[in-house]
Order: C-alpha cells, then sequence, then structure tokens
C-alpha cells in the first residue's frame, strides 16, 4: 500500500499509466471484450468492474486537452442512439474527475480497431454490457507534480 496511490491500482497498472505518454491511450474493457486478441498487453484486473478501475486511472492520469476527443465507449449493436447506464456513469465519473470530456460513442467494430492501437488494455470482471471504454492520457503540468524537498522542484521549471 501507498500513500496517495488509489488501491485498486496494482503494481502492473500503476506502471502501466505511469510509463504511459501524451496521447497514449488505454482501454478499459468489461468482461466479455477480447482483450487477450487485441494485441496491445493486457493487464488483468480480476474482481473488479470496469468503473471502480476507470475511477481509479482518472485520479492519477489526465485527459488529452490538445484534442477534440479524450475518451470514447462502445455504441449498442443496432441501437447507436442508445446509451447503456454504465456508459452514463462513465460520463459522470470523466466529468467529476477529468473535467468536461465528452464520452464519445463509436461503434463496435471501430473500438476495436482504435483498442487495437492502445498502449494497453486493462481487462476488468465487468458483467455490465457495452462496459467498455478508451481513455487518451494528457499532460501532467509541472504545477500538479507531487513534491518532496527540492528534487521535483528544480527538475519541473
Amino acid at each position: 500500500m501507498l500513500k496517495g496511490i488509489h488501491p485498486l491500482l496494482g503494481p502492473e497498472l500503476l506502471h502501466a499509466i505511469r510509463t504511459m505518454g501524451h496521447g497514449d491511450e488505454i482501454v478499459i474493457a468489461d468482461a466479455n471484450f477480447p482483450a487477450s486478441t487485441m494485441g496491445p498487453k493486457v493487464v488483468r484486473a480480476d474482481g473488479v468492474d470496469a468503473l471502480s478501475i476507470t475511477e481509479a486511472i482518472l485520479a492519477h492520469m489526465p485527459l488529452d486537452t490538445f484534442v477534440d476527443e479524450s475518451a470514447w465507449r462502445m455504441e449498442v449493436v443496432g441501437d447507436p442512439t442508445a446509451v447503456p447506464d454504465v456508459c452514463v456513469k462513465f460520463q459522470s465519473l470523466v466529468k467529476k474527475l477529468a473535467g468536461d470530456f465528452k464520452v464519445v460513442p463509436i461503434e463496435r467494430f471501430t473500438f476495436y480497431e482504435r483498442s487495437r492501437k492502445a498502449a494497453y488494455i486493462v481487462a476488468t470482471t465487468e458483467f455490465r454490457l457495452y462496459g467498455n471504454i478508451i481513455l487518451k492520457k494528457g499532460v501532467v503540468h509541472p504545477q500538479e507534480l507531487f513534491t518532496i524537498g527540492s528534487v521535483t522542484k528544480n527538475h519541473a521549471k
């Protein structure tokens, strides 16, 4: 356990979001998502739902403000205007923790193609259908860094 680090971020997931750079994307995938065949490294989050792990990630990772879209969800197949409850909750989490970003719906196979280019996929045990979201990492500004003595202050100028 570490101070100031969300307890759902285990070593592998913490490493993943720490090594991602500006513009890299991470997929939070539900239990039905074909994570292991997409290509990017898969981080397992067994026993954790997608909303909880999204909250943990967004507690530490900013979204990209330099582009028009930084968060995407999968559209409902056959009903692209439908918004499942889990997706409504994704939108609330993004707004609460990352700011005024819209979670944009994209068609299922477009979502899969975007997932293939992600830095990481987090495979959760989310059983609600369409419990998938992609997040694009933003910039951590120097004033947002945790400061220990003068080490961070000297390097963050």
